[in-house]
């Protein structure tokens, strides 16, 4: 005789008690008990179900959000970006102290270099240390924007940032520190900071580095992630009718 799947047998057992008027509920929660402590394989099945379930909902979730926060995650005019006449946007969060962030710069920064198409957007998800939230903010000062690239470089592989590291790294691109830090204390930088903390909340980022490609968001330092997105955008622009 073909055995019913765990789960169904699971549902089965309960639709024939449930149909019982006088089905004693301490009796069957005896028999769900025992069958479970027979068949604990069904409670992986359960839980792999759960999380699957869990995993969908919060993709869904996501595709929505970049959707409706589309403008300013892609084309905020505040933000920093490299390449801008590219056609495929990057967005990554990224705190300038992160760790994961400094192992990944620079593959970040030989795909921009080697990808014209691809518009990358430097978003300051800065939290880590005070001198990851000034380097952030010197980021957004008009003079740091124009040295956007080799600045986000330097200042991803001083160990340790701090006030020394950031000088040396403004320096190595032409900017004076004093002057940048001047700059830096700007009130629309402040508000700049704070939406981009309030946009990564919106977009369910609670760490770094984090990338937006297309409709999804890939966290962690998966810079094979970020390609395969691109590729797959470059793909769907293909497909696009003339």
């Amino acid at each position: 005789m073909k055995r019913l799947a765990p789960l169904a047998a699971i549902a089965a057992a309960a639709l024939a008690l449930s149909s019982c008027q006088k089905a004693d509920d301490a009796a069957f929660g005896a028999k769900v008990r025992a069958y479970l402590l027979t068949h604990p394989e069904v409670l992986e099945e359960a839980i792999g179900k759960l999380q699957e379930k869990k995993q969908q909902a919060a993709l869904t979730a996501s595709k929505d959000a970049i959707a409706k926060l589309r403008r300013q995650i892609e084309n905020d005019p505040r933000d920093v970006v490299v390449n801008p006449a590219g056609t495929i946007t990057v967005t990554e969060f990224f705190d300038f102290n992160c760790g994961y962030c400094k192992l990944v710069a620079p593959e970040v920064v030989k795909l921009a270099q080697e990808n014209p198409d691809v518009r990358l957007v430097l978003k300051q998800f800065a939290f880590q240390t005070p001198y990851s939230i000034q380097a952030g903010r010197i980021a957004l000062t008009a003079d740091a924007k124009g040295k956007a690239l080799p600045l986000y470089a330097s200042l991803l592989a001083q160990k340790p940032l701090d006030a020394a590291a950031i000088d040396r790294s403004l320096v190595s691109v032409g900017l004076d520190p004093a002057a940048a830090r001047r700059a830096a204390e700007s009130p629309e930088i402040t508000r700049q900071m704070d939406d981009a903390r309030e946009l990564a909340a919106q977009l369910q980022i609670d760490g770094t580095p984090a990338f937006v490609v297309g409709d999804q968001v890939i966290h962690g330092a998966d810079i094979q992630g970020v390609r395969a997105a691109i590729e797959a955008a470059r793909a769907k622009d293909l497909k696009r009718p003339t």
